[in-house]
C-alpha cells in the first residue's frame, strides 16, 4: 500500500515536471495598419480561427518553417493580407507575446481574413 502512494507520488511528480507543449492552433496574422521604429513592431494582428480571439501588437515567428513554407508565405504577402491560415501557438516571451509558426494550414476564405486588410 505504501508503495503504491510512493509510486504515484513519483509519476504525479514527474507528470507536473514534464514541460507543457503549447497546443498548436490555426491563425490568421494580418497587418493592422501600425508602423514602428523599433522592435517589437505591434505591427500584426493575430485572430484564433477556433475562438475568434483576437491578438494585437503580436509578432509572427517563422523560425520553424521550413523553407518553402516561408517562400509561400512571403510570395502571397500571407502576413499583410491574411491570405494563408497559419498553424502555431502564442507565447509570452520577455519583450513581447509573439506566434510561433509551426506550419501552413490552407488558404485563407473571405470569413477567415475579416478585419484584415483588402487586397
Amino acid at each position: 500500500m505504501k508503495i503504491r502512494y510512493c509510486l504515484s507520488a513519483v509519476l504525479l511528480s514527474l507528470g507536473l515536471a514534464a514541460p507543457l507543449a503549447a497546443a498548436d492552433g490555426l491563425y490568421v496574422v494580418c497587418d493592422n495598419g501600425l508602423r514602428c521604429f523599433k522592435a517589437p513592431c505591434p505591427s500584426s494582428t493575430v485572430r484564433d480561427l477556433a475562438t475568434g480571439k483576437t491578438f494585437k501588437s503580436i509578432s509572427p515567428v517563422l523560425d520553424g518553417l521550413a523553407e518553402a513554407d516561408r517562400e509561400r508565405i512571403n510570395q502571397t504577402d500571407a502576413l499583410y493580407f491574411g491570405r494563408l491560415a497559419l498553424r502555431g501557438h502564442v507565447e509570452i516571451r520577455e519583450k513581447a507575446s509573439v506566434l510561433v509558426v509551426t506550419g501552413v494550414a490552407h488558404k485563407t476564405s473571405a470569413g477567415e481574413r475579416r478585419g484584415c486588410p483588402a487586397g
